[in-house]
């Protein structure tokens, strides 16, 4: 039983199973190439007490959450760069940010600042403030009442 070739002298049976081996390694080959966009893109979340206990390398992007101490804000000569710590109730870490400010970013307040770290201080690009007065990152929500109240009294 002599099987039909197909003009290229493959048999057809051949042929649809060698265009499947090239479909499927294309896709495998996006899907690696997408993987490894994403990757250098994404920013890990980080609070002040995991940012001091396990710090990123220098110059990785990241988000860094909590809340702006009272006191700590300060706007430099230039008008638009200001300086301030972000704080968790364990931990404490000095923020430089250059650019206009979100409305509702004041001191006591909650903010998460993507940016990276450079030396000892973290270089925020973006600043996200929080309307609600309330708000604390979802890492620190597990905190026990007297906590929290610590945190909150802290930045009062």
């Amino acid at each position: 039983m002599n099987a039909t070739k197909a003009p290229g002298g493959i048999k057809p049976k051949h042929q649809r199973l060698v265009l499947l081996v090239i479909a499927l390694v294309a896709l495998i080959g996006a899907g690696l190439l997408a993987a490894y966009a994403l990757s250098n893109q994404a920013s890990y979340f980080y609070v002040p007490n995991d940012l001091v206990k396990n710090p990123p390398e220098q110059g990785r992007a990241i988000r860094l959450g909590g809340m702006v101490q009272k006191g700590s804000l300060k706007t430099r000569a230039d008008g638009i760069t200001i300086d301030f710590v972000v704080g968790d109730g364990k931990a404490r870490v000095p923020v430089r940010y250059t650019g206009i400010t979100p409305d509702l970013f004041v001191e006591g307040s909650g903010v998460v600042a993507e940016g990276r770290m450079e030396g000892q201080t973290f270089v925020a690009d973006n600043l996200l403030a929080k309307h609600d007065e309330n708000y604390v990152p979802r890492q620190m929500g597990d905190m026990t009442k007297a906590q929290a109240e610590a945190v909150v009294a802290e930045t009062k």
